[in-house]
């Protein structure tokens, strides 16, 4: 298989990151724009952000968080000649799940089913850290 095809995932994820930002810099700007929020109150994390932008603000930071795991084994694969069809299947899953995370975070977000989705993506990282123990150690 060709190493960069586990790139691709790591695109996607790219892409729904920058697409979170542009909607938090618009949710920001529609909560100043009501006069809910001033600018000054983004000084801090703790200064009351407004629910439209909060929830967006979170769900950018959660993007910093398992999926940096998700990026250093993608790019341990790609370097180590680990890639196959079960880890770029594996890393494309993970992706989707983070979209579908994001998309239930920044619209209903209903913790027990957004909880659900993000377990679902950690289960699906394990695996992918698993399958790249094995390919290490000459198992896969």
């Amino acid at each position: 298989m060709n190493p960069t095809a586990i790139l691709w995932p790591m695109v996607a994820h790219f892409v729904l990151v920058m697409a979170l930002y542009a909607l938090l810099g618009l949710r920001r700007r529609q909560a100043m724009v009501s006069g809910k929020v001033r600018p000054d109150q983004w000084k801090l994390r703790s200064n009351g952000e407004p629910e439209i932008s909060a929830a967006v603000s979170n769900n950018v930071m959660n993007q910093f968080e398992l999926p940096t795991l998700f990026h250093a084994v993608c790019l341990a694969l790609c370097v180590t000649a680990g890639v196959s069809w079960v880890s770029v299947v594996l890393a494309w899953l993970f992706v989707v799940l983070r979209y579908v995370h994001a998309f239930e975070h920044v619209t209903r977000n209903r913790p027990p089913f957004r909880g659900m989705i993000f377990g679902s993506g950690f289960l699906v990282l394990v695996l992918l850290w698993v399958w790249f123990a094995l390919h290490l150690a000459g198992l896969a």
